[in-house]
């Protein structure tokens, strides 16, 4: 017997017991089906009737609207039918709506008929009358002849007499046609009352009692009264065929007024869906074994068992996580060939995504790393410029106070001392954040560095050697000149103390373009023309762990009291706020080279502004309204200008600053902190001041500010005095801002 007979038969033997399991099941589906499909109509059955349920619900809202609207509260009846009319069209469910007198007697109906009628014999308005909510009843309408469910409501006066009973003729066929349609025939809608008396009949052909017809004593009105003895029933009519009938039970509002929902379907129709369902699967099992068979032979004559062994292998391997997992050649032709040679590929691409996976993750946690230690910085040394303009003019004040007292003269002196330090390293943390005030100007880069030149190679010393390139045409950029300088010689100070025994420092200036793949510190793309200034040093150069955290704030390599470790940051700040990035190559022994590019100037370059006239008085007795949150830096500005003989009207916020200018009185200049809480910052104080006073001057405060401070159209540049600021400062912008001629 040959292996491949074998092997047939011990797939047939093992399908044999599978199959059989198959088979079981398929006939179990066909079971559960018949069981779904009678479950079924219990919940249509159920269906309809909270349909119904909901119908009687919004009739009775209906009525409480009704019963409350001045066109019925009238004897005349033909204003009452035309009015009750107008509200039957806009509810075309109802044959009818209509008001009964307490005596019984017809008032009013949308129909407009005129005719009288006595309704004291009908059940429901005997109810109504001793009744306070919706009363219904299923009947036959008097005036349509159709079978209807009337939804009475009792009218009541205050005192609870009755005033009259409002009458709504749900109709009961349009009804059960509409679910009909719903159910696209497949099932059949009986409706009858507790008497047995046929409501509306099925529209099939299988039914044989017509509508009025009664099947009181029949074994399905019994089922219908009592549906929780059994939960479908059976019934053959005359001509042998059999329905299975179901009853709703979840509506015991249509159930206490006698009004039974059945819905029913042919048994025949009910299992012939399962038995088709049932030849079906058998025959898709029978497709299938056969072809498996077929399958299992074609496989057996072809060897790919060897293969075979080696793709698991592979796949074992991959699972493992081990991407370096290769098929070796030769590999076969054909479709396994190619699998081999796709899995090697796929190994190989995915070997590298997790190279670059990982690549990007250290990228993008250096970047919020950098993004939350800026806003961290940037926040303290907001707070702290208040505090340091606040010691800084009164150690001022002081060393002016004791100037009789060489010793606590000199006292008041190293405090304003410190403080200023205080402010230069405010500064360089603002610089990280970039959150310092800039002032860009358009600038030839390659001017400001010929000019710093000599100043550069005297903070070398004579042991290094520097060179300067510059290329020719280079592209205008908007740099702030002094930031700009302090930038190149913080990377200058850092070159000369890598080399301590002497090398070569070399200054680069070029128009660049960087595309996607060019990326900065911290990963970031930010494609542009650029002119790029390359500082490049022979000296120790860095590790990779020290490259990566060099542009942190307060991180140095340097010893105790050498550094503070913030002016690569403030390089790094100061470049990114002015919309350029940072690139930095270093490696251990071979120096390192730190490249800042600023972005090219799209628009012609514009004059630079004149400057201010020279003050030469610095007093005042103008009015100046002071709007400052900080309490003490708002009580030092006003003793200041106190002392320079300002009158002073002082505010902490925004809001407030606008009622005291919307107030009768001389109020010349606003000096006003950028930064403010409330909702309201400096600059839009500014906008709504000027509106109301378009002849006030404005002066600016700030700690720090993230964007340029925009005044508003046809004002002009914006007048900042930055915090921490000394008397001669605060004294010098205020008179300056008060003698700029007027708007």
């Amino acid at each position: 017997m040959s292996l491949r007979t074998r092997l047939l038969i011990l797939v047939i033997a093992a399908m044999l017991v599978p199959a059989s399991l198959v088979g079981l099941r398929f006939v179990q589906n066909r079971s559960s089906e018949i069981n779904a499909a009678l479950a079924n109509l219990t919940a249509t059955a159920d269906d309809i009737a909270s349909d119904l349920d909901e119908k009687i619900q919004g009739t009775a809202q209906l009525h409480y609207g009704l019963a409350r609207a001045r066109d019925l509260d009238t004897r005349d009846k033909a204003a009452c039918s035309a009015f009750l009319s107008e509200v039957r069209e806009e509810y075309p469910q109802f044959t009818g709506i209509l008001t009964i007198d307490p005596n019984g007697s017809l008032f009013c109906d949308s129909l407009r008929t005129d005719r009288t009628l006595d309704l004291r014999d009908r059940a429901y308005f005997k109810q109504a009358l001793v009744s306070r909510g919706v009363v219904i009843e299923p009947v036959f309408g008097r005036l349509t002849g159709l079978s209807v469910l009337q939804i009475a409501y009792p009218v009541r006066s205050e005192t609870g007499a009755l005033k009259l009973v409002l009458l709504a003729s749900f109709n009961l066929r349009k009804f059960a046609e509409f679910h009909d349609k719903r159910l696209l025939a497949e099932k059949e809608i009986l409706l009858v009352d507790s008497k047995g008396t046929v409501l509306v009949a099925p529209s099939g052909g299988g039914w044989g009692e017509p509508v009025g017809s009664s099947i009181a004593g029949s074994e399905l009105l019994r089922f219908a009264a009592t549906p929780d003895q059994k939960a479908f029933q059976e019934v053959t009519d005359r001509e042998g065929r059999t329905h299975v009938w179901a009853v709703a039970a979840r509506s015991p509002s249509t159930r206490d007024a006698g009004l039974y929902i059945l819905v029913g379907r042919s048994k025949d129709g009910l299992v012939a869906a399962a038995n088709r369902r049932l030849h079906e699967d058998m025959a898709i099992l029978a497709v299938a074994s056969l072809l498996l068979l077929a399958g299992v032979w074609i496989l057996a004559t072809v060897s790919v068992g060897r293969q075979v062994g080696r793709l698991a292998t592979m796949a074992k391997k991959l699972g493992l996580g081990d991407l370096s997992a290769r098929i070796a050649p030769p590999h076969p032709r054909g479709e396994l060939g190619g699998l081999m040679t796709l899995l090697n590929d796929t190994a190989e691409s995915l070997q590298q995504q997790r190279a670059a996976i990982a690549d990007l993750n250290q990228k993008l946690s250096q970047s919020q790393k950098m993004e939350a230690m800026g806003q961290l910085t940037g926040g303290v040394a907001h707070d702290f410029n208040n505090l340091l303009t606040v010691i800084l003019g009164n150690a001022e004040h002081l060393a002016d106070s004791l100037a009789g007292n060489k010793e606590l003269h000199r006292i008041a002196g190293d405090i304003a001392t410190a403080a200023e330090r205080g402010a230069d390293l405010t500064r360089s943390l603002l610089a990280f954040a970039r959150k310092q005030p800039l002032r860009p100007r358009d600038i030839d880069i390659a001017g400001k560095i010929l000019d710093m030149e000599p100043l550069l190679r005297r903070s070398l010393g004579e042991h290094i050697e520097c060179s300067v390139a510059l290329d020719a045409d280079l592209w205008l950029t908007s740099v702030d000149p002094g930031q700009l300088a302090t930038a190149l010689l913080n990377l200058v100070l850092n070159a000369r103390d890598a080399m301590p025994d002497g090398g070569k420092l070399t200054i680069v200036v070029n128009n660049t373009s960087l595309g996607e793949s060019d990326l900065d510190v911290n990963g970031e793309p930010r494609p542009g023309d650029y002119v790029m200034v390359a500082v490049t040093d022979t000296g120790s150069g860095m590790t990779a762990e020290v490259a990566g955290r060099a542009f942190e704030p307060f991180f140095t390599t340097k010893e105790v009291g050498k550094g503070t470790g913030l002016g690569l940051s403030m390089v790094y700040g100061f470049v990114r706020q002015s919309g350029g990035l940072v690139q930095m190559q270093s490696e251990p022994g071979h120096g390192s080279s730190i490249r800042l590019f600023f972005p090219r100037l799209a628009t012609q370059p514009h004059e630079d502004p004149p400057l201010a006239e020279r003050i030469t008085a610095l007093d005042g007795s103008e009015t100046v309204l002071v709007v400052e949150d900080d309490d003490m830096v708002r009580a030092y500005v006003e003793n200041e200008l106190k002392a320079l003989g300002y009158r002073i009207i002082a505010t902490s916020n925004g809001p407030a600053a606008l009622d005291l200018l919307r107030q009768p009185g001389d109020i010349h200049l606003l000096f006003t902190d950028v930064v403010m809480p409330g909702g309201m910052f400096g600059p839009e104080l500014a906008r709504q001041a000027i509106q109301l006073r378009p002849e006030l001057k404005v002066l600016f405060t700030s700690g720090y500010s993230q964007n340029p401070v925009k005044m508003p159209d046809g004002v002009g540049d914006a007048r900042v005095l930055t915090k921490p600021f000394r008397r001669k400062d605060l004294a010098a912008m205020l008179r300056a801002a008060l003698s700029a001629p007027s708007r």
